[in-house]
């Protein structure tokens, strides 16, 4: 097949196209798929330069690519379509540069933001988004997906943090979309026109990232409620209180039992909720700030009140918050985990109404979630090849995904839409807007091959 030589010809000591091979790359770690996709090869790129060759060749002969890092999306954005290859990004993980004068980072898209931390931190720096998965989370697939987790509540989300992008079009042209400063009107915002468009408008090749100074301390608190309401009411307070914690992060009573059955931490079990609190900044600001904060929370009804004494004890509890996802696997084969983010006045209404649909339709659910911003994470646990479990499953999602619509809710704040939330958009986004949308993706994408079918 000429297309594959010509493929192989680019990334000859990065390419596969043995179907044992590629099946692998089928798959994401969303909803099982009822079609099993093989790509028609995968290919392993060095360079900008080598990604902009394949996506020539690809262009030509009106192949679809697929960008993918380490594959842990939730909504099946990279999983492979008809007549496809993937672009695998593993190869283009370097830090190329941390400029701590400018308080820039300039890096490729594989690399990890766990381990970009753990250089930054060195200099005492900082790049504040945090997704659960950032041991192996991607700077490319945050960009992709504009990530943001418990921290987004005081530092905003992944779009806060990137100045500057390289990124190839679909005819291999290579584009930057800013400069490497870290304010800049000049022209149309490009930069953000890119986070979060799941790589259907470009494959993002380099990122610049602004960067903060590390804080000095941090202080972790769990606080057990009684009830959800109480917490949630808590959480109202907080914010209301004239200062900013770093997180507020929302566990529900299930959560909190399956996290303790399977990896056992001390986590009181008879408590219908917990919230992650966390403080940060110079020492004595922060210690002002506890102060305000029990105060807070014993005003709140909070059962009991347990303050982290060091950083490994704060490393110790958000190691618990993050097992969460592997916890629930030892129940049911499957986990799905939803991303709604709701007003926060409704975050009361929207755990109740998931509670609600799981006992109707006999499905394990488990909730937590950023309660800080309203971002509400649902795991479902079932067994996706038990037919009528899988279509509980179906109508319980509709059920809540309309009644998240129906109270002002978005259907992402951190997971993308992919293939899994696409039949929704029309109900959740202006008509027009989404028309306007289309348009834009034909202007970058005019033969539709980069992540076609993802998104809008």
């Amino acid at each position: 097949m000429t297309f594959l030589k010509e493929l192989k010809n680019v990334c000859p000591n990065g390419f596969l196209s043995k179907k044992e091979d590629l099946f692998v790359y089928a798959h994401d770690t969303s909803q099982n798929p009822e079609k099993i996709i093989l790509p028609l090869a995968v290919v392993f790129p060095k360079n900008t330069q080598e990604v902009s060759d394949i996506a020539k060749i690809c262009s030509k002969y009106g192949i679809s690519i697929i960008p993918r890092a380490q594959g842990t999306n939730h909504c099946g954005a990279t999983r492979p379509s008809e007549n496809s290859i993937v672009i695998h990004f593993s190869k283009m993980n370097n830090i190329i540069k941390i400029d701590k004068e400018n308080l820039i980072a300039i890096v490729e898209p594989n690399v990890v933001i766990g381990d970009l931390n753990k250089e930054l931190d060195k200099l005492n720096l900082f790049f504040p988004p945090d997704p659960s998965n950032l041991a192996v989370s991607t700077i490319g697939g945050a960009i992709a997906l504009c990530a943001g987790g418990p921290r987004t509540f005081k530092y905003g989300n992944t779009k806060d943090y990137i100045i500057n992008l390289e990124v190839v079009l679909s005819n291999g042209e290579i584009i930057e979309t800013s400069k490497n400063i870290a304010k800049n009107v000049t022209g149309y915002n490009l930069t953000s026109l890119f986070v979060g468009s799941e790589g259907t408008l470009g494959l993002i090749t380099k990122a610049t990232l602004k960067l903060i100074p590390k804080p000095q301390t941090r202080l972790l608190t769990l606080c057990y409620f009684d009830n959800l309401i109480d917490a949630t009411k808590c959480v109202n307070n907080i914010i209301n209180s004239g200062f900013m914690p770093s997180t507020i992060d929302l566990l529900d009573k299930t959560t909190i039992q399956t996290i303790e059955k399977f990896n056992p931490c001390n986590l009181l079990i008879d408590k219908e909720a917990v919230l992650l609190i966390e403080l940060d900044g110079f020492k004595q600001c922060v210690l002002e700030e506890l102060k305000i904060l029990e105060s807070i929370l014993k005003d709140s009804n909070a059962s009991k009140i347990i303050q982290a004494k060091n950083d490994e004890e704060n490393e110790n509890i958000w190691k618990t918050r993050r097992s969460a996802f592997s916890a629930l696997t030892q129940l049911k084969p499957n986990v799905i985990t939803e991303d709604i983010v709701v007003p926060k006045s409704k975050i009361v209404d929207f755990v109740y109404k998931i509670q609600e649909l799981s006992k109707k339709y006999n499905i394990i659910a488990a909730t937590m979630g950023h309660a800080g911003d309203g971002n509400i994470h649902p795991n479902f646990a079932l067994d996706l090849n038990n037919k009528a479990e899988k279509e509980n499953f179906e109508k319980l999602k509709d059920e809540l995904f309309y009644y998240a619509i129906s109270i002002g809710a978005t259907l992402s704040g951190e997971h993308g839409i992919g293939t899994q939330k696409k039949k929704y958009l029309e109900d959740v986004l202006n008509k027009n807007a989404h028309n306007k949308m289309k348009e834009i993706k034909k202007i970058f994408d005019s033969k539709n091959i980069l992540n076609p079918g993802k998104s809008i």
